[in-house]
């Protein structure tokens, strides 16, 4: 087992880590931006050290001030998060190069999957469903053309390099896909600085429903169910829930058998998730693998029992995994709470935070590195808390989240406390009722 790990990363997902190498009897090492100085993770750590100013280009995405931190500090595995450094597989490639063990997927591994035409074509070759559309990157406008033709309209034109919902176009008829095809290379040459585009067949009424896998170092892959991640806004997930309200036992079966037998086809190594488009006859396929813990990871760990990021640690140190699959015991569902307006069209609301009150409870659980007189940088994303209630069923979890939500005051700083509540007692959402187009319909009520 490791002796020392270093947290490449900064909030509440370096202190979740931090909490779990404490309970295992690891030592821990902070990195920190300058505008990070107060940040509880930097606190709580055995040591810390300073690896730049703000900006993550400076700090947290800067390789070399990271593996020096790593270096003089003894550290023995570094652990990635989730973003910046995390999938990106020049920096598992240098640890390996400097004999500090990456706490994630190797630089192979990332470079096969992070690229989503790669990914799509080894995904069919395992034998996993995959959305008609091209076979890799597209050469030019006139096969694109063709390839629309072929797969039928609706298509959505994609950026291999892109994420965040950036170079990606949904185009209804043919005379819209010139334009389509234009706009969606130039964003993704401006984002990514790669214009590569391919494409696939719009999924109608889609849901977006991942399966959790863990593989190691033997071969051997297990899934811990789904998370239903639908609820998105410019294609980034609100809330996810566990178990799916759209899921049955028999789509449940194929879809965690399918996200296996692609991680055990690549011989993944680590925690990471097998993201499926699920459309409204429940025909599931491939979208992406993201080959890191998940945001959302909580959920999972509270309807089944279970320490992901322990589990991330132990396979990294070469232990095998059970190899058991998991069905959910309980219901869990998750709000991100972000600085952001809800009222002003989810504007970022940096500041300080002037009073906080935090809820509590049986089934509630808060992941978060905020406290009263903390103030957020600009700099980074707007996630502050991860809000977690855990109960028997749906109804009970949702009237559980509305009375956390109720209890959770942040002042100083505009949140999505009132957006969750609002969601919480929307007709569709409780009834189980949405798809990953839910939010271009929702419209925040007046301010009580």
């Amino acid at each position: 087992m490791f002796n020392k790990i270093l947290i490449a990363n900064r909030g509440e997902i370096a202190l979740r880590v931090i909490r779990t190498c404490r309970e295992m009897g690891i030592k821990t090492v902070a990195v920190y931006s300058k505008a990070d100085a107060d940040s509880l993770h930097v606190r709580f750590a055995d040591e810390a050290v300073c690896i730049g100013p703000a900006p993550s280009s400076e700090s947290y995405l800067k390789i070399p001030n990271i593996i020096a931190a790593a270096e003089i500090t003894n550290a023995d595995a570094i652990h990635p998060g989730y973003g910046f450094l995390s999938e990106n597989a020049k920096f598992s490639k240098i640890c390996e190069e400097h004999k500090i063990k990456f706490i994630g997927a190797s630089a192979q591994m990332i470079q096969q999957m992070g690229d989503k035409a790669t990914a799509k074509a080894t995904m069919k070759a395992a034998g996993v469903p995959t959305i008609p559309g091209s076979e890799g990157i597209i050469e030019s406008f006139d096969e694109c053309k063709k390839l629309a033709k072929k797969a039928k309209y609706p298509v959505m034109l994609k950026a291999t390099a892109g994420g965040g919902g950036k170079g990606m176009r949904a185009v209804w008829k043919e005379e819209d896909l010139e334009k389509a095809w234009e706009d969606a290379r130039q964003e993704s040459k401006a984002a990514f600085g790669n214009d590569d585009m391919y494409l696939e067949k719009l999924i109608e009424e889609p849901r977006h429903i991942e399966i959790q896998i863990v593989g190691d170092a033997f071969g051997k892959a297990c899934h811990l169910s789904e998370r239903d991640c639908s609820v998105q806004r410019r294609h980034q997930k609100l809330t996810e829930e566990t178990p799916s309200p759209f899921m049955t036992d028999k789509l449940r079966e194929q879809m965690g058998a399918a996200a296996v037998k692609a991680a055990e086809f690549i011989k993944y190594e680590g925690a990471g998730t097998v993201e499926f488009l699920v459309d409204k006859h429940r025909n599931f396929y491939f979208m992406e693998m993201n080959t890191r813990i998940q945001v959302e990871h909580p959920i999972t760990e509270q309807v089944i029992d279970f320490d992901l990021i322990a589990e991330q640690i132990k396979v990294a140190a070469g232990k095998p995994i059970e190899g058991k699959n998991y069905i959910p015991k309980l219901h869990s569902i998750e709000c991100r709470i972000n600085a952001e307006d809800p009222y002003n069209d989810f504007r970022p609301s940096p500041g300080i935070i002037k009073t906080l009150h935090t809820p509590g409870g049986h089934g509630v659980r808060l992941d978060t590195h905020v406290y009263g007189g903390y103030m957020i940088p600009p700099h980074y994303d707007s996630m502050i808390a991860k809000l977690i209630t855990t109960a028997q069923t749906r109804e009970e979890a949702i009237n559980k989240m509305k009375r956390a939500l109720d209890e959770f005051v942040i002042e100083g700083v505009k949140t999505t406390i009132p957006f969750h509540r609002q969601l919480m007692d929307h007709p569709d959402y409780i009834a189980g009722n949405y798809t990953t187009k839910f939010m271009e319909d929702f419209e925040m009520e007046d301010k009580v």
